[in-house]
């Protein structure tokens, strides 16, 4: 799919009560965080914004967390982490949350339309192609939430227990399966979707897991529903300066299978593919969040570009971005990329082509660190 007419919504949500003092994590009040929603339709080199509302987003999990819906009339926004005061009043500390909440993004301007309540931990999150599903995967919660979208609502309808943390999910093309990423255990487990039925019935077999790289946090699936790329962070600390990868999964394998790593640089999390299909685009940390004196620190992160051509994944180039890149998002023609610099509080805009990545040298202030960014749910 590589829509271009009408809205292209881009959803950005900021977190401002993270922050690093060289590399020293610092909690601090909540009340201040936001999502920006962009317009990248008319001027994808530059996306226009439409609306920032005041909205409470977290930097704890991967930076898919929040998606559109297919026809661009609604926006789901998982909120990981609560933020309570520390009982001694010494700061605050936070704590596995609950909340969903969905915008109206077809309201001028765009409003909160529902409050919905998930498994504990809500992470990154899905929208199938029909958009009349999405999926949520609770980290503590160690769960996938089943969340129904009708007449422009949600409903939370169903809990799926799958025994480990798990952190991000994302549909097949064809929405009778979906993938979880089980961090923890390093493995992608297969999710079965039946909507044949009133209710969407979800089920979850442990026996068709797929064994990833080392501590899997991220993935994506390619337009065609042929491939999975999966990101292997390596660490549960993102940077720990070793090389890490990115999983191959031929989806159309009877069982599906990892067919492929791709070597990265250290730290990788956000990961998008474009809408054509022929390049995927991965963010690395490489310590730029760690102390100045870590050996493997680096003062700017990374965007490493794949390539895609049937089956086979290849590296297309790399270009240095700002500090702790999160999320990522290919404009709806496919020519351009956005990254959220985190510790910068901005997205920068690349240029995408057959020779790689450029700078186009266009920075777009955010009123907050990017934690989160997604053009599309897939």
């Amino acid at each position: 799919m590589n829509r271009t007419d009408g809205p292209q919504l881009l959803l950005v949500g900021n977190d401002r009560k993270v922050a690093w003092d060289d590399g020293r994590i610092r909690f601090l009040a909540p009340g201040n965080d936001s999502l920006c929603v962009f317009d990248a339709g008319p001027n994808p080199a530059a996306p226009e914004l439409v609306a920032t509302l005041p909205l409470p987003n977290s930097l704890f999990g991967p930076p898919v967390n929040l998606a559109v819906t297919p026809d661009q009339r609604l926006g789901l926004i998982a909120d990981s982490m609560a933020w309570p005061e520390r009982a001694d009043g010494a700061g605050w500390q936070p704590e596995p949350g609950r909340d969903l909440y969905v915008i109206d993004l077809a309201a001028r301007p765009p409003a909160i339309s529902q409050r919905l309540r998930t498994g504990l931990q809500p992470s990154g999150l899905s929208i199938n192609r029909a958009g009349t599903l999405a999926l949520v995967a609770n980290k503590a919660g160690r769960s996938v939430t089943v969340v129904r979208i009708a007449g422009g609502r949600a409903e939370v309808c169903a809990e799926v227990d799958v025994g480990t943390p798990v952190v991000a999910v994302s549909f097949a093309a064809d929405g009778r399966r979906a993938f979880v990423v089980k961090t923890d255990a390093h493995r992608l487990g297969v999710l079965r979707i039946d909507e044949s039925g009133g209710l969407p019935r979800v089920t979850h077999d442990p026996a068709e897991d797929l064994t990833t790289g080392l501590v899997p946090f991220n993935l994506v699936v390619s337009p065609d529903g042929a491939l999975a790329l999966v990101v292997d962070m390596g660490s549960p600390t993102a940077s720990d300066g070793h090389a890490d990868s990115v999983s191959v999964v031929d989806l159309n394998a009877t069982p599906p299978r990892v067919i492929d790593r791709i070597m990265v640089e250290d730290g990788p999390e956000g990961i998008a593919i474009s809408p054509d299909g022929r390049y995927a685009a991965v963010a690395i940390v490489q310590g730029s969040n760690n102390p100045s004196s870590e050996w493997f620190h680096h003062p700017r992160g990374q965007i490493v570009l794949l390539r895609i051509a049937g089956r086979s994944v290849t590296r297309a180039g790399a270009i240095e971005v700002g500090a702790l890149p999160e999320g990522v998002a290919f404009s709806p023609d496919s020519r351009y990329l956005y990254v959220g610099n985190f510790l910068d509080a901005e997205m920068q805009v690349l240029a995408v082509g057959d020779e790689g990545l450029a700078d186009t040298g266009t920075r777009i202030a955010l009123p907050g660190g990017p934690a989160s960014m997604r053009a599309q749910s897939y």
